[in-house]
């Protein structure tokens, strides 16, 4: 079965300094629980902010290294999820099952990716 590398990105901007509610984990552990028992997730984790995190980029034949938070970034990686599911409509099924477990004052992405094998 293929695997799908789902990258969620998140405004660190409009996400709550406090992180997320006492309801929403409550709902998020649930989902995490139905999705390992049915077999699909392999691994997940949120990241660290920006502001803790590191950019290295190769350009020109030169490395620079910067230092976050990256203010040019509206968007940022706040967490991953590696799943093994029968096809792309079902990693998708269950990323709409993620988004759907934060509050309503959260803004999420979801980008699921197939893993090239």
């Amino acid at each position: 079965m293929p695997r799908f590398l789902s990258l969620v990105r998140i405004d660190e901007k409009n996400a709550p300094a406090e992180g997320p509610s006492e309801e929403m984990m409550e709902r998020m552990d649930a989902l995490l629980e139905e999705i390992t028992k049915a077999g699909v997730m392999l691994d997940t984790a949120g990241l660290a902010p920006t502001a803790e995190g590191v950019r290295v980029r190769w350009e020109g034949g030169r490395i620079s290294v910067t230092d976050g938070p990256f203010t040019e970034t509206k968007e940022v990686i706040g967490g991953y999820a590696l799943s093994q599911c029968k096809d792309m409509a079902e990693a998708v099924e269950w990323s709409k099952r993620f988004l759907k477990v934060h509050d309503d004052h959260w803004t999420v992405t979801c980008e699921v990716r197939q893993i090239a094998e």
